[in-house]
């Protein structure tokens, strides 16, 4: 088999050794051996053909410890490179990255407001097609997608996107008959959440949950270094907990969802109904009093100018969010919780209140204390976490084979 090619570098005490160099190197051989548990001999066979394939290079020279000065060694970033799409309701975003994580580029496709399942597969084509032909010195050796809606993960096909109301598109089956390289297909939530797990410090935050507020809320969730699936793909549906028995009609039927009262869509609809009771709101000013124009965007830009009826509804937005979170603590324990999406923007009015609500309601001190942040990955949080999906098949080892 070809050194470098994907079934290649999965091998198992390959890939162990690899996430070993990713995430403690520089290191050393030796190092390598007491960490891994792997003999030496099979560590030092394992590094030289991991060295022939360019995926790992020599990088300074170590302490001495009485001998020679060990060769250190480190992943070669910049030899292979993925491509990670975030596949929204109004947008295509595709991004390159290389096997550090790091963005080399990204580029945008608006989805149109009627799309078919075939346009929307020659869309995404074009996107990832851009990235290639604008970097062909690069070899790309995976593709991830993160698409929002119900995905069946086992054959990447995306069974039913509600907002664009398509339903059964084989993604994986699509992207690598054209491309011929690994396709991971992925709910764009649980894309998300691998990625804040893969770029974080994955040696201490094996458990972990993303939650995604914007036009809708979602979780990704991370148990001991996996993402959890659910039997039929549905894990993380948590927009859809009741929170308010008697409280507003939910797109899905039922009354009182989560996030009815927390999305960015909600926030927008509480402003409205708020507004008018204060006709001298900031909110009103911003839309020239037209009430239907108000949006979470308009809110968020109030509260940033000081309007107290915008920073009132964030903040008790960010009581209600402190709420549904206590629920997700005493459900899974996760080690941290990271709140992404277009509702995160408004973080310095909400985190504080999530941070109490959950300080109040926690049942033990270490529920209280739960590490709860917002995400710093951006706009490309998703098409990044589709990445990590592809780099996570590359160097994640499951027990070693001592040989």
């Amino acid at each position: 088999m070809e050194k470098g090619s994907f079934k290649w570098m999965k091998s198992l005490n390959r890939s162990i050794v690899l996430n070993i160099i990713r995430t403690q190197g520089p290191i050393s051989r030796a190092k390598i051996a007491r960490v891994s548990k792997l003999t030496p001999p099979t560590v030092s066979s394992l590094v030289n053909e991991l060295l022939e394939s360019e995926l790992v290079i020599e990088s300074e020279q170590g302490k001495s410890l009485g001998g020679r000065k060990p060769t250190m060694l480190i992943i070669n970033s910049n030899r292979f490179y993925i491509i990670g799409v975030d596949i929204g309701p109004k947008k295509i975003r595709a991004a390159l990255t290389d096997l550090s994580g790091d963005l080399v580029e990204a580029v945008g496709n608006t989805i149109p407001h009627a799309i078919d399942e075939n346009e929307l597969v020659i869309l995404l084509k074009k996107s990832i097609s851009k990235l290639i032909e604008s970097h062909q010195n690069k070899e790309i050796i995976g593709i991830g997608v993160g698409m929002h809606g119900v995905v069946d993960v086992a054959t990447g096909t995306s069974v039913f996107a509600p907002n664009l109301n398509l339903r059964n598109i084989p993604l994986k089956e699509e992207l690598e008959k054209e491309y011929n390289v690994l396709v991971k297909v992925d709910n764009d939530v649980r894309a998300m959440a691998f990625g804040e797990y893969w770029y974080s410090d994955v040696e201490t935050s094996k458990n972990m949950v993303t939650v995604n507020i914007g036009h809708g809320v979602g979780a990704g969730i991370v148990l001991n270094g996996e993402l959890f699936h659910g039997d039929h793909f549905l894990a993380g549906e948590i927009g859809h907990m009741t929170i308010d028995v008697a409280g507003r009609k939910c797109t899905c039927g039922n009354t009182g969802c989560w996030q009815t009262l927390v999305s960015g869509p909600a926030i927008a609809e509480i402003a409205k109904e708020k507004s008018v009771q204060h006709p001298e709101t900031d909110i009103l000013s911003l839309v020239n009093g037209d009430v239907d124009k108000i949006n979470g965007e308009t809110v968020y830009s109030a509260a940033t100018n000081g309007d107290a009826l915008a920073i009132e509804i964030l903040q008790e937005a960010g009581d209600v969010i402190g709420i549904g979170l206590t629920n997700l603590i005493h459900m899974l324990n996760p080690e941290k919780i990271i709140i992404g999406g277009g509702v995160a923007k408004a973080s310095e009015f909400i985190l504080p209140r999530v941070k109490d609500t959950i300080a109040k309601r926690g049942i033990t001190n270490q529920a209280k204390s739960t590490l709860i942040s917002c995400s710093k990955q951006g706009k490309n949080a998703t098409a990044m976490g589709a990445a990590a999906l592809v780099l996570g098949e590359i160097f994640e080892g499951s027990t070693p084979i001592v040989e």
